[in-house]
């Protein structure tokens, strides 16, 4: 069975992690599947938005530990993964230029909670959690997890859940602002893609531009955020988009974008 489902449609591609067994537990297989998804998104033009979602009652339950075989009188390297698999595919979802969006289905725990959280817009079902695991088994959150979550849900609330292992609703994530929306459960995949076809429908290098002026602003200054916004409208004037947004704007109808 083929550890991530990819499927293009209008637009949208589709990964859907497939390892419901598993709860969508990251396997070596799954983390190569990924890498070559992501090789996908990149090259290919006709994509224009990714949707990222789990088969199965879970989204992603992280690492799959199963079958681990831990010799207690010997140093692992446990940065030797994320150097190789984790921490590649987090920066390549961050720079993708074009929007991610996430439909968490179920639980979400550990990397797979972190995962999610590096997607771009984050949808949950509200039977859906985020459990930040790490602690229950003498680990620290990896997958940006120490990155991601003070930034979303400030220092006090990031570093509870980190040293609690304490289950997080979907509810709690939203009010939280660690996600965009709690959704009910039977309308988390309608709502999901129609977002996902309206960001492949939008103006794509526009798309891109803000997702990296939003990610840029934490480290930024207001007179260095300032300098980026004129350069990457710029940017955007240099393609077709904006000219047909305005025609559409003086004309009174719907734009027609072609996401150059």
């Amino acid at each position: 069975m083929d550890p991530l489902l990819v499927s293009l449609d209008g637009g949208v591609l589709r990964w859907t992690l497939n390892r419901p067994e598993r709860l969508n537990a990251f396997s070596l297989e799954l983390h190569a599947a990924l890498r070559e998804a992501m090789k996908r998104a990149e090259a290919d033009a006709a994509v224009r938005c990714v949707l990222v979602t789990g088969a199965g009652r879970g989204f992603c339950a992280g690492a799959d530990l199963a079958g681990r075989d831990v010799n207690p009188a010997a140093p692992v390297d446990l940065g030797a993964t994320l150097e190789s698999n984790y921490n590649p595919l987090v920066l390549r979802m961050r720079a993708l230029p074009k929007p991610i969006v996430c439909a968490v289905n179920g639980v979400a725990a550990g990397a797979g909670a972190n995962f999610a959280l590096a997607c771009d817009i984050v949808l949950a079902a509200r039977s859906a959690c985020f459990i930040q695991a790490f602690v229950k088994i003498g680990l620290v959150p990896d997958c940006g997890g120490s990155y991601f979550l003070p930034r979303l849900a400030g220092v006090q609330r990031a570093m509870a859940l980190a040293m609690t292992g304490e289950r997080l609703s979907a509810e709690d994530a939203a009010r939280w602002g660690l996600i965009w929306k709690c959704v009910e459960d039977a309308d988390l995949m309608p709502e999901a893609e129609k977002l996902a076809r309206e960001l492949a429908a939008g103006p794509t290098r526009s798309l891109g531009l803000i997702k990296q002026a939003i990610y840029a602003s934490a480290g930024n200054a207001l007179g260095a955020q300032l300098q980026l916004e004129r350069e990457l409208q710029r940017k955007v004037g240099e393609g077709e988009d904006w000219k047909e947004g305005i025609a559409a704007f003086q004309q009174k109808r719907k734009p027609s974008f072609k996401g150059r």
